[in-house]
């Protein structure tokens, strides 16, 4: 079998991910070589994600070369994968998940839950709606780039405290400065949050398709993600929309909480459903829906307004 080329961002984090899967697909004997590509969300660092317009933000230079041929594989953290593809393009495997929680990380001992107005970094319109929502002593400002410049300007004073995913935290091996872990229940992360995503081209051999998938994709993980990106597909949101949704699977059933919020923290609409993992991507839509009909609608029209 040919080597598999895997296209990359270059961050350290990236990076990390690209290696992750090639151990994966090393482990089962096939050829690998990795790609680094740089992205628009890689250039653009002095805006929020969300002024810049979030479709396809960290994803589409890579998709292009997939197109192309270029590379075989693209590696994304799943929740920067935008929730509708292109008809030529498809996500063939999701690695097991990490912890999901959203986290916060600072160089001093902050004691979050007593201490007022605390000056936290973050570029994700979810998180700061939800520590308007949760939190409303807690004062947000935009940080942007990756883990390592966020940090520095938290260094610089930017901010006290960083929020990012638990995840990439741990990845890059920065457990030591967390000092603050959001519950799930109150601090719901984004669709996708916590697990690697691969996309391919729906052209690739099928073959090759299928050694890949066997390689990297973990089945519970992957009802999981077909629950969520269902539900954020029908809800027509991205980065610059304020929802979030998780599913967890258990005693072979998706449990699946989801939601959207008010920009300004005002208003919060939630629901808990379950399903059959056959029934996992039904369940999305139908939360999309209900989401929709309860207040959502509103919420998204308002956004799309400012």
């Amino acid at each position: 079998m040919r080597t598999v080329k895997i296209g990359t961002r270059g961050s350290k984090l990236a990076l990390w991910q690209a290696e992750y899967v090639e151990e994966l697909l090393k482990a089962q004997g096939l050829t690998t070589e990795i790609v680094i590509i740089e992205t628009k969300g890689d250039k653009i660092l002095d805006k929020a994600i969300s002024k810049i317009g979030s479709k396809g933000l960290f994803t589409e230079e890579l998709e292009d070369q997939l197109r192309d041929g270029s590379i075989d594989i693209a590696v994304h953290s799943a929740k920067d994968v935008q929730s509708s593809l292109p008809d030529d393009l498809h996500l063939i495997a999701f690695t097991q998940r990490e912890i999901v929680n959203d986290v916060l990380l600072s160089d001093s001992a902050l004691d979050f839950d007593k201490q007022e107005n605390i000056v936290i970094g973050t570029s994700s319109v979810r998180r700061i709606a939800m520590l308007k929502h949760h939190y409303p002593k807690a004062q947000a400002v935009n940080v942007r780039g990756n883990l390592q410049t966020r940090l520095q300007k938290m260094q610089e004073g930017h901010c006290d405290a960083l929020l990012l995913a638990y995840a990439g935290v741990h990845r890059m091996r920065y457990d030591d400065k967390i000092v603050y872990r959001f519950p799930t229940e109150k601090f719901t992360p984004a669709v996708g949050q916590g697990t690697v995503a691969v996309e391919a081209s729906r052209n690739m051999e099928t073959g090759l398709a299928q050694a890949i998938k066997a390689a990297i994709n973990d089945p519970e993980t992957e009802y999981c993600l077909l629950a969520e990106r269902a539900y954020l597909r029908t809800l027509e949101g991205g980065c610059s929309i304020p929802a979030f949704g998780l599913a967890t699977y258990s005693d072979g059933m998706v449990n699946f909480t989801a939601g959207i919020i008010e920009v300004d923290g005002s208003h919060e609409v939630r629901k808990t459903m379950q399903a059959t993992p056959e029934g996992a991507e039904q369940m999305g839509d139908e939360m999309a829906a209900w989401v929709l009909n309860h207040g959502g609608k509103e919420i998204l029209a308002k956004i799309r307004q400012q």
